[in-house]
Order: C-alpha cells, then sequence, then structure tokens
C-alpha cells in the first residue's frame, strides 16, 4: 500500500532515483555499463544486430544472467517466444531473482496466453523487491491490462 512513497523516499535519501533504467532489470552504472551497446541497439529496436552482438558476448560469459535476459528480450521482440523463452529459463536459473527476466518473462507469458505463469513472476518480483521496483508494477499493470481486455 505504501510501496511507491517509501521508495521514493529512501531513493531520493540515498540519491538513487536519478540513475536511468535499462532492459536488464537494472540501471546504468559503472559496473554494468558493459550492457550500454546492446541496450542501445535494444532502444533503437535494432534486435537482429543486437542478438548478434550478444551472441558474441554469451561465448566468452555464457552464464551472465543479464547478457541472457537481452537476448531473451531481443527474441522475444522479434516474436521468436520459444527462442526467448529458453534464455528467460536459463537467465532465471542463474539469478533466479532477477528482477528484469522475471518481468519480461511475464510478459512474455501474457503475449502466450498464460496469465496465471505471469502471476508468478509478479509474485516473485514481490518478495524480490522489498521496497518495490519498477520490474513489479510495470507487469502488475501489464497484467491488469490483459485480464481487462481477456475477461476469464
Amino acid at each position: 500500500m505504501y510501496r511507491q512513497p517509501l521508495l521514493a523516499l529512501i531513493l531520493l535519501v540515498f540519491g538513487l532515483a536519478s540513475s536511468p533504467v535499462i532492459a536488464d532489470g537494472g540501471s546504468y552504472s559503472n559496473s554494468n555499463s558493459r550492457l550500454a551497446p546492446f541496450q542501445e541497439l535494444i532502444e533503437n529496436e535494432q534486435y537482429e544486430q543486437s542478438i548478434a552482438r550478444l551472441e558474441e558476448a554469451l561465448r566468452d560469459d555464457p552464464d551472465d544472467a543479464d547478457l541472457l535476459n537481452l537476448m531473451a528480450f531481443s527474441n522475444r521482440k522479434l516474436g521468436k517466444f520459444d527462442v526467448a523463452l529458453g534464455f528467460y529459463q536459463k537467465a532465471l536459473k542463474i539469478e533466479p531473482k532477477h528482477r528484469g527476466a522475471n518481468e519480461y518473462l511475464g510478459e512474455l507469458y501474457l503475449q502466450l496466453g498464460q496469465p496465471e505463469e505471469a502471476e508468478k513472476r509478479l509474485a516473485v518480483l514481490d518478495k524480490a523487491c522489498f521496497f518495490g521496483c519498477r520490474e513489479y508494477d510495470e507487469l502488475k499493470q501489464a497484467i491488469a491490462e490483459y485480464r481487462m481486455k481477456n475477461p476469464s
């Protein structure tokens, strides 16, 4: 109930509110600036190019949950749902509470007409985002919109 105001206050106090959010479920920082080239391609909807670059990066680091999530995201945007599902599942096997992978896998489940599976991802995000997070809010909204368009 009080998630958003409390989170905003905490972010303000710790100066974290100014970090732009990226598709991996994180934010730009020195530690993940390595994702910036892939993110730029994704933001420009250059998913094929993103996949090619991510394939190279994953050869060097096949167990990087952030790279796997971006690979899944790019494939999902191209409509390659089975491929995306595999990459999301691999990312979550490595990092079960990965916020981006949980949100986007939930969105994939909605695209596949499986809102119950999306709700499971939302429950994981609810636990992973103790003070709330953008990924939880966005998946919750996507589920609500899905349910409005597809009443049971």
